[in-house]
């Protein structure tokens, strides 16, 4: 494989610690976990105590103020694969940036500490059954109630939606203005929240998608994330980088698939080509197939 030149001896030596951490915390249970549906919630409180969870947040909230993507990036490429549940990387780089540019002061000091430690789970929750993923169609919807918003509606193929403690949750704000968009915290145990079933899925056993319930949820104002009608706004903020990390973790998996493939097998694929099948190897980890990683 070509070494990419992107990265520093500080990020090899931190690919390193995460390659040790994975194999000692997740590989041998694995396993376990894609029988039950779900991870364990302890792996969530391990990765927070090795520093792993939203590390550009605030170190005074318990971050490491560390906002260098390839952190990030090292932590998909290695993770993505072992344990293609662990949505490591939604809880870092597509919800909680909401919490560093959008909440206020007073919510990241409430919401933020848990977030880094792993005992508060992060999941955003925008599809919707008759919508998909079309925001402008949204029918969720929060009534302004003067002190708080009351929240009603379904969301759909929620990703970590039965561990979450701390959902991002996007609602139609205003019903005259159809941009009015507002991006609401619901955490865990608030009357009138509830989940559905695990969804199954092709892939991915070990993941807790599933569907959410809203049903009359008292939401206080002091859990409005923003300006309550520019939800819409600071979704897309976040979308490019979202693509960005989603993409590095599907390449990852796509190489590790073309790892378990053994010279006994290439052998007989490769022969009526008469190719070598240690050149094809070498070929397709180097530059036409895995060499593609994100640079």
């Amino acid at each position: 494989m070509i070494r990419r030149r992107i990265f520093t001896q500080d990020h090899d030596i931190f690919r390193a610690s995460v390659v040790k951490w994975a194999t000692a915390e997740i590989i041998p249970f694995e396993a376990d976990w894609r029988r039950a549906g779900q991870v364990s919630r302890d792996l969530w409180k391990s990765a927070g105590n090795q520093g792993y969870l939203a590390m550009h947040m605030p170190e005074a909230h318990g971050g490491l103020a560390l906002d260098d993507f390839r952190y990030d990036q090292i932590l998909a490429e290695e993770l993505a694969w072992r344990s293609p549940g662990f949505f490591l990387s939604l809880h870092n780089r597509m919800v909680a940036p909401y919490f560093l540019h959008v909440a206020n002061a007073e919510q990241q000091a409430r919401f933020v500490p848990g977030i880094t430690s792993g005992d508060s789970i992060l999941a955003i929750a925008m599809t919707e059954p008759s919508t998909g993923s079309d925001l402008g169609a949204i029918r969720t919807r929060a009534d302004d109630h003067g002190d708080h918003w009351v929240l009603n509606g379904s969301k759909t193929f929620i990703s970590n939606g039965l561990l979450a403690d701390v959902i991002v949750v996007a609602a139609r704000s205003d019903p005259d203005t159809p941009r009015a968009i507002g991006l609401f915290i619901v955490e865990r145990g608030m009357p009138g929240f509830t989940r559905g079933d695990k969804l199954e899925k092709l892939g991915q056993p070990s993941q807790d998608t599933a569907e959410l319930f809203f049903d009359d949820v008292k939401i206080p104002k002091s859990n409005q994330l923003g300006d309550a009608g520019q939800g819409f706004s600071y979704m897309m903020r976040g979308l490019a980088e979202e693509r960005l990390t989603g993409s590095i973790g599907f390449l990852a998996r796509a190489q590790r698939g073309l790892v378990p493939l053994t010279f006994r097998s290439l052998n007989s694929f490769m022969r009526p080509f008469a190719q070598k099948p240690r050149d094809f190897s070498r070929q397709a980890m180097s530059g036409d197939g895995a060499g593609y990683r994100t640079r």
